[in-house]
Protein backbone atom coordinates (compact mmCIF):
# COMPACT_ATOMS: atom_id res chain seq x y z
CA UNK A 1 0.00 0.00 0.00
CA UNK A 2 1.45 3.52 -0.87
CA UNK A 3 1.95 5.71 1.78
CA UNK A 4 -0.31 9.20 1.60
CA UNK A 5 0.63 12.51 2.77
CA UNK A 6 -2.06 15.44 3.31
CA UNK A 7 -1.71 19.16 2.69
CA UNK A 8 -3.72 22.01 2.08
CA UNK A 9 -4.41 23.32 -1.24
CA UNK A 10 -5.79 26.72 -2.18
CA UNK A 11 -8.96 26.10 -4.89
CA UNK A 12 -8.49 29.60 -6.60
CA UNK A 13 -4.95 29.93 -7.59
CA UNK A 14 -3.28 26.41 -6.57
CA UNK A 15 -1.24 27.21 -3.95
CA UNK A 16 -0.18 24.57 -1.31
CA UNK A 17 0.57 24.57 2.46
CA UNK A 18 1.31 21.76 5.12
CA UNK A 19 -1.22 23.28 7.44
CA UNK A 20 -4.64 24.77 6.80
CA UNK A 21 -4.77 28.90 6.55
CA UNK A 22 -7.91 30.38 6.92
CA UNK A 23 -6.58 33.03 4.21
CA UNK A 24 -4.58 31.88 1.05
CA UNK A 25 -0.58 33.50 1.14
CA UNK A 26 -1.05 33.84 -2.59
CA UNK A 27 -3.92 35.19 -4.20
CA UNK A 28 -5.90 35.88 -0.61
CA UNK A 29 -9.01 34.50 -0.90
CA UNK A 30 -10.40 33.19 2.42
CA UNK A 31 -11.84 29.57 3.24
CA UNK A 32 -10.40 28.01 -0.39
CA UNK A 33 -7.49 25.70 1.76
CA UNK A 34 -8.78 22.92 1.35
CA UNK A 35 -7.74 19.10 2.73
CA UNK A 36 -6.56 16.71 0.36
CA UNK A 37 -4.95 13.69 0.69
CA UNK A 38 -2.30 12.83 -2.44
CA UNK A 39 -0.48 9.27 -2.69
CA UNK A 40 3.23 9.94 -2.90
CA UNK A 41 3.55 7.14 -5.26
CA UNK A 42 1.12 8.22 -8.23
CA UNK A 43 0.55 4.60 -10.41
CA UNK A 44 -1.05 4.99 -13.57
CA UNK A 45 -4.18 3.63 -12.98
CA UNK A 46 -5.70 5.24 -16.62
CA UNK A 47 -6.13 2.58 -19.81
CA UNK A 48 -2.83 2.27 -21.02
CA UNK A 49 -4.28 4.00 -24.57
CA UNK A 50 -1.86 6.37 -22.94
CA UNK A 51 1.78 5.25 -22.91
CA UNK A 52 3.01 6.36 -26.14
CA UNK A 53 6.78 7.63 -26.26
CA UNK A 54 7.63 9.74 -29.08
CA UNK A 55 10.81 9.51 -30.44
CA UNK A 56 12.62 12.47 -30.96
CA UNK A 57 12.58 13.70 -34.96
CA UNK A 58 14.46 16.34 -36.94
CA UNK A 59 12.76 19.65 -37.47
CA UNK A 60 13.11 19.01 -41.13
CA UNK A 61 11.97 16.12 -41.44
CA UNK A 62 8.63 16.09 -39.68
CA UNK A 63 5.40 16.15 -42.49
CA UNK A 64 4.16 20.02 -42.72
CA UNK A 65 0.58 19.02 -44.13
CA UNK A 66 -1.95 20.48 -42.16
CA UNK A 67 -4.62 18.23 -41.33
CA UNK A 68 -8.24 19.16 -42.92
CA UNK A 69 -10.52 20.68 -40.06
CA UNK A 70 -14.01 19.21 -39.50
CA UNK A 71 -16.76 21.31 -40.27
CA UNK A 72 -18.96 21.02 -36.68
CA UNK A 73 -22.16 21.54 -39.12
CA UNK A 74 -22.52 24.26 -36.95
CA UNK A 75 -21.44 27.67 -39.24
CA UNK A 76 -21.36 30.18 -35.96
CA UNK A 77 -19.66 27.45 -33.83
CA UNK A 78 -17.13 26.94 -37.07
CA UNK A 79 -16.64 30.06 -37.26
CA UNK A 80 -15.20 30.75 -33.84
CA UNK A 81 -13.11 27.84 -33.86
CA UNK A 82 -11.36 29.38 -37.20
CA UNK A 83 -12.82 27.36 -39.76
CA UNK A 84 -14.00 23.87 -37.76
CA UNK A 85 -12.30 21.09 -35.93
CA UNK A 86 -8.54 20.67 -36.11
CA UNK A 87 -8.80 16.38 -34.96
CA UNK A 88 -6.18 15.98 -32.02
CA UNK A 89 -7.41 19.03 -30.22
CA UNK A 90 -9.27 19.77 -26.61
CA UNK A 91 -11.80 22.49 -27.00
CA UNK A 92 -13.11 24.21 -23.57
CA UNK A 93 -16.67 25.53 -23.47
CA UNK A 94 -17.46 27.53 -20.57
CA UNK A 95 -20.74 29.48 -19.27
CA UNK A 96 -23.67 29.99 -16.91
CA UNK A 97 -25.24 27.07 -15.57
CA UNK A 98 -28.86 26.91 -17.67
CA UNK A 99 -27.04 29.44 -20.93
CA UNK A 100 -27.03 26.33 -23.18
CA UNK A 101 -23.50 24.76 -22.96
CA UNK A 102 -25.30 20.87 -23.19
CA UNK A 103 -27.42 21.80 -25.69
CA UNK A 104 -24.85 23.23 -28.05
CA UNK A 105 -22.52 19.99 -27.16
CA UNK A 106 -25.52 17.71 -28.26
CA UNK A 107 -26.51 19.54 -31.16
CA UNK A 108 -22.69 19.61 -32.04
CA UNK A 109 -22.65 15.85 -31.61
CA UNK A 110 -25.83 15.47 -33.81
CA UNK A 111 -24.19 16.61 -36.81
CA UNK A 112 -20.74 15.40 -36.06
CA UNK A 113 -22.61 11.74 -35.81
CA UNK A 114 -22.63 12.19 -39.59
CA UNK A 115 -18.95 12.30 -39.98
CA UNK A 116 -17.57 9.60 -37.00
CA UNK A 117 -18.34 8.19 -33.95
CA UNK A 118 -19.40 10.57 -31.12
CA UNK A 119 -19.13 8.96 -27.05
CA UNK A 120 -20.74 11.92 -25.11
CA UNK A 121 -20.28 11.23 -20.87
CA UNK A 122 -22.37 13.16 -19.09
CA UNK A 123 -21.60 13.14 -15.10
CA UNK A 124 -24.98 15.15 -14.54
CA UNK A 125 -27.99 13.91 -16.46
CA UNK A 126 -29.01 10.18 -17.17
CA UNK A 127 -29.37 8.52 -20.69
CA UNK A 128 -32.80 9.02 -20.67
CA UNK A 129 -33.14 12.71 -20.35
CA UNK A 130 -29.92 13.30 -23.15
CA UNK A 131 -32.51 11.13 -25.39
CA UNK A 132 -35.64 13.34 -24.17
CA UNK A 133 -33.19 16.44 -25.43
CA UNK A 134 -31.88 15.17 -28.19
CA UNK A 135 -35.88 14.14 -29.72
CA UNK A 136 -36.60 17.54 -29.05
CA UNK A 137 -33.80 18.67 -30.74
CA UNK A 138 -34.16 16.89 -34.12
CA UNK A 139 -38.52 17.85 -34.09
CA UNK A 140 -37.30 21.37 -36.54
CA UNK A 141 -34.39 19.86 -37.76
CA UNK A 142 -34.06 19.92 -41.74
CA UNK A 143 -30.67 18.06 -42.20
CA UNK A 144 -30.97 15.64 -39.12
CA UNK A 145 -34.30 13.38 -39.15
CA UNK A 146 -33.66 11.03 -36.83
CA UNK A 147 -30.44 10.11 -34.56
CA UNK A 148 -27.59 8.94 -36.03
CA UNK A 149 -26.40 5.76 -35.30
CA UNK A 150 -22.88 6.49 -34.81
CA UNK A 151 -23.31 8.57 -31.54
CA UNK A 152 -23.05 6.78 -28.25
CA UNK A 153 -23.92 8.14 -24.32
CA UNK A 154 -22.82 6.83 -20.86
CA UNK A 155 -23.41 8.44 -17.54
CA UNK A 156 -20.16 8.00 -16.08
CA UNK A 157 -17.68 10.36 -13.56
CA UNK A 158 -15.15 7.51 -13.05
CA UNK A 159 -12.32 8.50 -15.90
CA UNK A 160 -10.91 4.84 -15.57
CA UNK A 161 -14.09 3.59 -16.74
CA UNK A 162 -14.45 5.91 -19.10
CA UNK A 163 -11.00 5.77 -20.86
CA UNK A 164 -12.16 1.93 -20.94
CA UNK A 165 -15.08 2.85 -23.07
CA UNK A 166 -12.84 5.07 -25.44
CA UNK A 167 -10.31 1.74 -25.94
CA UNK A 168 -13.43 -0.20 -26.52
CA UNK A 169 -15.18 2.40 -29.01
CA UNK A 170 -12.42 3.85 -30.28
CA UNK A 171 -14.37 7.02 -30.91
CA UNK A 172 -13.48 10.15 -33.18
CA UNK A 173 -14.88 12.67 -30.73
CA UNK A 174 -15.42 12.77 -27.32
CA UNK A 175 -17.57 14.97 -24.83
CA UNK A 176 -17.06 15.71 -21.43
CA UNK A 177 -20.12 17.14 -19.34
CA UNK A 178 -18.60 18.23 -17.41
CA UNK A 179 -14.75 18.53 -16.28
CA UNK A 180 -15.63 18.89 -12.88
CA UNK A 181 -17.72 16.33 -12.45
CA UNK A 182 -14.88 13.94 -13.59
CA UNK A 183 -12.46 12.18 -10.70
CA UNK A 184 -9.43 9.88 -10.80
CA UNK A 185 -9.78 7.21 -8.29
CA UNK A 186 -6.03 7.53 -7.06
CA UNK A 187 -7.03 10.86 -5.90
CA UNK A 188 -8.56 10.83 -2.77
CA UNK A 189 -10.16 14.03 -3.29
CA UNK A 190 -13.38 15.61 -4.18
CA UNK A 191 -14.70 16.04 -7.69
CA UNK A 192 -14.24 19.59 -8.86
CA UNK A 193 -11.55 19.84 -6.64
CA UNK A 194 -8.37 21.64 -8.11
CA UNK A 195 -6.20 18.31 -7.97
CA UNK A 196 -9.16 16.42 -9.61
CA UNK A 197 -9.80 18.87 -12.59
CA UNK A 198 -6.31 19.38 -12.84
CA UNK A 199 -5.25 15.54 -13.50
CA UNK A 200 -8.34 14.89 -14.79
CA UNK A 201 -7.95 17.51 -17.91
CA UNK A 202 -3.83 16.73 -17.90
CA UNK A 203 -5.08 12.79 -18.60
CA UNK A 204 -8.06 13.68 -21.31
CA UNK A 205 -5.26 16.03 -22.75
CA UNK A 206 -2.73 13.15 -23.50
CA UNK A 207 -5.34 11.43 -24.71
CA UNK A 208 -6.20 13.88 -27.18
CA UNK A 209 -2.51 14.21 -28.85
CA UNK A 210 -1.54 10.49 -28.58
CA UNK A 211 -4.91 9.45 -29.97
CA UNK A 212 -5.77 11.98 -32.21
CA UNK A 213 -9.42 12.02 -31.21
CA UNK A 214 -10.97 15.58 -30.65
CA UNK A 215 -12.15 16.06 -26.58
CA UNK A 216 -14.49 18.67 -26.19
CA UNK A 217 -15.06 19.76 -22.37
CA UNK A 218 -17.54 21.05 -20.57
CA UNK A 219 -16.57 23.55 -17.81
CA UNK A 220 -18.75 25.09 -15.45
CA UNK A 221 -18.38 28.79 -13.88
CA UNK A 222 -17.67 30.43 -10.73
CA UNK A 223 -20.04 33.80 -9.10
CA UNK A 224 -17.24 35.70 -10.95
CA UNK A 225 -17.93 34.63 -14.63
CA UNK A 226 -14.73 32.49 -14.26
CA UNK A 227 -14.33 28.77 -15.53
CA UNK A 228 -14.21 27.21 -12.40
CA UNK A 229 -11.29 25.09 -10.95
CA UNK A 230 -7.45 26.40 -11.56
CA UNK A 231 -6.84 28.33 -13.97
CA UNK A 232 -4.07 25.99 -15.11
CA UNK A 233 -6.98 24.59 -16.91
CA UNK A 234 -7.13 27.33 -19.64
CA UNK A 235 -3.61 26.81 -20.29
CA UNK A 236 -4.40 23.01 -20.71
CA UNK A 237 -6.64 23.19 -23.26
CA UNK A 238 -6.21 24.04 -26.75
CA UNK A 239 -9.30 26.60 -27.12
CA UNK A 240 -11.38 28.12 -24.80
CA UNK A 241 -14.96 29.13 -25.78
CA UNK A 242 -17.44 30.94 -23.38
CA UNK A 243 -21.13 30.83 -23.90
CA UNK A 244 -22.74 34.05 -22.77
CA UNK A 245 -26.34 35.94 -22.53
CA UNK A 246 -28.60 36.54 -20.54
CA UNK A 247 -30.70 33.68 -19.69
CA UNK A 248 -34.01 35.74 -19.85
CA UNK A 249 -33.37 36.71 -23.18
CA UNK A 250 -32.71 34.38 -26.13
CA UNK A 251 -29.81 35.66 -27.78
CA UNK A 252 -26.30 34.19 -26.95
CA UNK A 253 -23.03 35.15 -27.96
CA UNK A 254 -20.15 31.95 -28.32
CA UNK A 255 -17.07 33.58 -27.40
CA UNK A 256 -13.32 32.71 -28.11
CA UNK A 257 -10.70 33.79 -25.84
CA UNK A 258 -8.13 31.37 -26.75
CA UNK A 259 -7.43 29.66 -29.93
CA UNK A 260 -4.16 27.68 -30.59
CA UNK A 261 -5.49 27.03 -34.07
CA UNK A 262 -7.14 30.28 -35.06
CA UNK A 263 -7.67 33.92 -34.00
CA UNK A 264 -8.53 34.96 -31.02
CA UNK A 265 -12.00 37.36 -29.85
CA UNK A 266 -14.43 35.38 -32.34
CA UNK A 267 -17.51 35.67 -31.84
CA UNK A 268 -20.36 33.59 -32.85
CA UNK A 269 -24.53 34.59 -32.38
CA UNK A 270 -27.08 32.63 -31.41
CA UNK A 271 -30.78 32.48 -30.46
CA UNK A 272 -32.16 30.50 -28.36
CA UNK A 273 -35.95 28.77 -29.21
CA UNK A 274 -37.57 26.25 -28.19
CA UNK A 275 -35.74 23.63 -30.46
CA UNK A 276 -32.31 24.33 -29.21
CA UNK A 277 -30.16 26.71 -30.37
CA UNK A 278 -30.37 28.75 -33.76
CA UNK A 279 -27.44 30.08 -35.65
CA UNK A 280 -28.09 34.08 -36.17
CA UNK A 281 -26.52 34.63 -39.94
CA UNK A 282 -26.28 38.30 -40.00
CA UNK A 283 -25.98 39.41 -36.76
CA UNK A 284 -25.21 43.02 -37.53
CA UNK A 285 -29.22 42.87 -38.78
CA UNK A 286 -29.74 41.46 -35.24
CA UNK A 287 -28.46 44.20 -33.55
CA UNK A 288 -29.94 47.35 -35.55
CA UNK A 289 -33.43 45.34 -36.14
CA UNK A 290 -35.01 47.89 -33.16
CA UNK A 291 -32.70 50.86 -34.05
CA UNK A 292 -35.01 53.94 -33.43
CA UNK A 293 -33.63 56.38 -36.38
CA UNK A 294 -32.98 60.53 -35.62
CA UNK A 295 -32.99 58.96 -31.75
CA UNK A 296 -30.83 61.50 -29.92
CA UNK A 297 -27.89 59.36 -27.75
CA UNK A 298 -27.99 56.41 -30.27
CA UNK A 299 -25.08 56.22 -32.74
CA UNK A 300 -23.75 52.98 -34.56
CA UNK A 301 -19.83 51.66 -35.03
CA UNK A 302 -18.63 48.95 -36.84
CA UNK A 303 -16.50 46.79 -34.51
CA UNK A 304 -14.61 43.70 -34.97
CA UNK A 305 -15.02 40.34 -33.18
CA UNK A 306 -11.93 38.58 -33.93
CA UNK A 307 -11.66 38.60 -38.01
CA UNK A 308 -15.43 39.47 -38.18
CA UNK A 309 -16.88 42.63 -38.74
CA UNK A 310 -20.03 43.24 -36.74
CA UNK A 311 -22.17 46.59 -36.58
CA UNK A 312 -23.79 47.21 -33.40
CA UNK A 313 -25.76 50.19 -32.02
CA UNK A 314 -24.49 52.16 -28.87
CA UNK A 315 -26.72 54.45 -26.66
CA UNK A 316 -25.78 57.25 -24.48
CA UNK A 317 -28.22 58.84 -21.88
CA UNK A 318 -27.20 61.17 -19.71
CA UNK A 319 -29.50 63.18 -17.00
CA UNK A 320 -28.70 65.80 -14.24
CA UNK A 321 -27.19 64.17 -11.29
CA UNK A 322 -29.38 64.68 -7.75
CA UNK A 323 -25.87 64.09 -5.86
CA UNK A 324 -22.33 65.62 -5.54
CA UNK A 325 -20.50 63.35 -7.57
CA UNK A 326 -22.10 62.15 -10.67
CA UNK A 327 -22.49 58.25 -11.93
CA UNK A 328 -20.91 56.53 -14.69
CA UNK A 329 -22.27 53.54 -15.51
CA UNK A 330 -20.92 51.53 -18.61
CA UNK A 331 -22.48 47.90 -20.06
CA UNK A 332 -20.82 46.54 -22.31
CA UNK A 333 -17.87 49.14 -22.14
CA UNK A 334 -15.02 49.52 -20.67
CA UNK A 335 -15.40 51.44 -17.55
CA UNK A 336 -12.20 53.28 -17.90
CA UNK A 337 -12.79 54.07 -21.82
CA UNK A 338 -15.53 56.01 -20.31
CA UNK A 339 -13.90 57.87 -18.09
CA UNK A 340 -11.42 58.73 -20.67
CA UNK A 341 -13.79 59.93 -23.04
CA UNK A 342 -16.19 62.20 -20.61
CA UNK A 343 -12.35 63.33 -19.48
CA UNK A 344 -12.19 64.92 -23.41
CA UNK A 345 -15.56 65.57 -24.21
CA UNK A 346 -15.28 68.07 -21.23
CA UNK A 347 -11.76 69.49 -21.58
CA UNK A 348 -11.84 69.61 -25.47
CA UNK A 349 -15.26 70.21 -26.64
CA UNK A 350 -16.75 72.37 -23.29
CA UNK A 351 -19.57 70.51 -22.34
CA UNK A 352 -20.29 70.41 -18.68
CA UNK A 353 -20.59 66.57 -17.80
CA UNK A 354 -19.49 67.52 -13.99
CA UNK A 355 -22.72 67.50 -13.18
CA UNK A 356 -24.45 64.96 -15.26
CA UNK A 357 -24.93 61.17 -14.87
CA UNK A 358 -23.71 59.27 -18.31
CA UNK A 359 -25.20 55.73 -18.89
CA UNK A 360 -23.85 54.00 -21.66
CA UNK A 361 -25.24 50.37 -23.22
CA UNK A 362 -24.25 48.53 -25.93
CA UNK A 363 -27.23 47.30 -27.27
CA UNK A 364 -27.94 43.28 -27.82
CA UNK A 365 -25.62 41.98 -25.01
CA UNK A 366 -22.08 42.83 -26.61
CA UNK A 367 -18.71 43.88 -25.03
CA UNK A 368 -16.29 46.06 -26.84
CA UNK A 369 -13.32 46.35 -25.82
CA UNK A 370 -11.46 47.76 -28.76
CA UNK A 371 -10.48 51.64 -28.78
CA UNK A 372 -12.39 51.93 -32.23
CA UNK A 373 -15.53 52.56 -30.58
CA UNK A 374 -14.76 55.60 -28.92
CA UNK A 375 -15.73 57.90 -31.63
CA UNK A 376 -19.23 56.24 -31.54
CA UNK A 377 -19.56 56.61 -27.50
CA UNK A 378 -18.65 60.40 -27.73
CA UNK A 379 -21.32 61.09 -30.76
CA UNK A 380 -23.87 59.47 -28.52
CA UNK A 381 -23.03 60.92 -25.39
CA UNK A 382 -22.78 64.51 -26.70
CA UNK A 383 -26.11 63.60 -28.86
CA UNK A 384 -27.89 62.88 -25.96
CA UNK A 385 -26.61 66.26 -23.68
CA UNK A 386 -27.01 68.39 -26.51
CA UNK A 387 -30.58 66.85 -27.16
CA UNK A 388 -29.49 66.26 -30.97
CA UNK A 389 -30.14 63.35 -33.30
CA UNK A 390 -27.15 61.76 -34.99
CA UNK A 391 -27.21 60.82 -39.02
CA UNK A 392 -29.20 57.62 -39.22
CA UNK A 393 -26.90 56.90 -42.20
CA UNK A 394 -23.59 57.58 -40.72
CA UNK A 395 -21.45 54.57 -38.97
CA UNK A 396 -18.60 55.70 -36.93
CA UNK A 397 -15.14 53.94 -36.70
CA UNK A 398 -12.36 55.79 -34.52
CA UNK A 399 -10.11 56.29 -31.10
CA UNK A 400 -10.57 59.49 -29.50
CA UNK A 401 -6.98 60.53 -28.10
CA UNK A 402 -6.83 62.74 -24.64
CA UNK A 403 -5.85 65.77 -27.20
CA UNK A 404 -9.13 65.14 -28.63
CA UNK A 405 -7.69 63.81 -31.92
CA UNK A 406 -8.90 60.34 -33.73
CA UNK A 407 -6.31 57.70 -34.45
CA UNK A 408 -7.37 55.24 -36.79
CA UNK A 409 -8.27 51.77 -37.05
CA UNK A 410 -7.22 48.46 -38.76
CA UNK A 411 -9.20 46.42 -40.77
CA UNK A 412 -11.19 49.35 -42.26
CA UNK A 413 -12.20 47.83 -45.52
CA UNK A 414 -13.81 44.91 -44.09
CA UNK A 415 -15.69 47.23 -41.44
CA UNK A 416 -17.10 49.25 -44.13
CA UNK A 417 -18.24 46.47 -46.74
CA UNK A 418 -20.45 45.48 -43.67
CA UNK A 419 -21.91 49.01 -42.95
CA UNK A 420 -22.44 49.13 -47.36
CA UNK A 421 -24.02 45.90 -46.88
CA UNK A 422 -26.72 46.95 -44.18
CA UNK A 423 -27.83 50.04 -46.48
CA UNK A 424 -25.38 52.25 -44.48
CA UNK A 425 -24.11 55.42 -47.14
CA UNK A 426 -22.13 57.18 -44.85
CA UNK A 427 -18.71 56.64 -42.83
CA UNK A 428 -16.69 59.06 -40.55
CA UNK A 429 -13.44 58.00 -39.69
CA UNK A 430 -9.94 59.42 -38.44
CA UNK A 431 -8.14 61.26 -41.15
CA UNK A 432 -4.64 59.36 -41.98
CA UNK A 433 -2.07 59.30 -44.60
CA UNK A 434 -1.72 55.37 -44.22
CA UNK A 435 -5.11 54.46 -45.45
CA UNK A 436 -4.24 52.71 -48.38
CA UNK A 437 -7.27 50.23 -48.66
CA UNK A 438 -9.80 50.96 -51.29
CA UNK A 439 -13.26 52.18 -49.58
CA UNK A 440 -16.76 49.95 -51.46
CA UNK A 441 -18.72 51.89 -53.89
CA UNK A 442 -21.47 53.87 -52.92
CA UNK A 443 -19.92 54.71 -49.13
CA UNK A 444 -19.28 58.03 -48.52
CA UNK A 445 -16.34 58.46 -46.72
CA UNK A 446 -16.06 61.80 -44.01
CA UNK A 447 -12.58 62.04 -42.96
CA UNK A 448 -11.52 64.28 -40.23
CA UNK A 449 -8.57 64.83 -37.49
CA UNK A 450 -10.22 65.81 -34.19
CA UNK A 451 -13.35 64.82 -32.57
CA UNK A 452 -14.96 68.02 -32.56
CA UNK A 453 -14.75 68.27 -36.59
CA UNK A 454 -16.25 64.86 -36.21
CA UNK A 455 -19.21 65.95 -33.92
CA UNK A 456 -20.53 69.00 -36.32
CA UNK A 457 -20.59 66.68 -39.21
CA UNK A 458 -22.27 64.11 -37.36
CA UNK A 459 -25.07 65.97 -35.14
CA UNK A 460 -27.73 66.94 -36.84
CA UNK A 461 -28.03 70.67 -36.70
CA UNK A 462 -31.31 72.39 -35.41
CA UNK A 463 -31.63 74.50 -38.58
CA UNK A 464 -32.58 70.91 -40.08
CA UNK A 465 -35.89 70.84 -37.88
CA UNK A 466 -36.79 74.52 -37.27
CA UNK A 467 -34.67 76.59 -40.03
CA UNK A 468 -32.93 78.58 -37.52
CA UNK A 469 -29.14 77.42 -36.91
CA UNK A 470 -26.00 76.55 -38.72
CA UNK A 471 -23.48 73.38 -38.22
CA UNK A 472 -21.22 76.03 -36.26
CA UNK A 473 -23.97 76.43 -33.27
CA UNK A 474 -23.91 72.50 -32.62
CA UNK A 475 -21.04 72.15 -30.59
CA UNK A 476 -20.14 75.95 -28.10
Amino acid sequence: MSKTHTHYVCQQCGRTNPKFLGRCPGCGSYGTMIEEIIPEENPQSVSGILHNNPIPKALRDIDEKAEPRVDTGIGELSQVLGGGIVPGSVILIGGDPGIGKSTLMLQTALHLSQKGLVLYVSGEESERQIKMRATRLLENNSIIREIPEKLYLVTETNLDVIFSHVQSLKPDYLIIDSIQTVQLPILESTAGSLTQVRECAGKLRELAKTSGITVFLIGHVTKEGMIAGPRVLEHIVDTVLYLEGDRFLSLRLLRSVKNRFGATSEVGVFEMVESGLIEVKNPSELFLAERMVNAPGSAVVATMEGTRPILVEIQALTNPTSFGNPRRTPIGVDMNRLFLISAVISRRIGLRLSEQDIFVNVVGGMHISEPAADLAIAAAIVSSVKNQPIRADAVMIGEVGLSGELRGSGKLSSRLKEARKLGFTTAVIPKSIHHKEKYPEGMNVKEFRTLREALMFILLPVAEKEGTSSDSDIIN
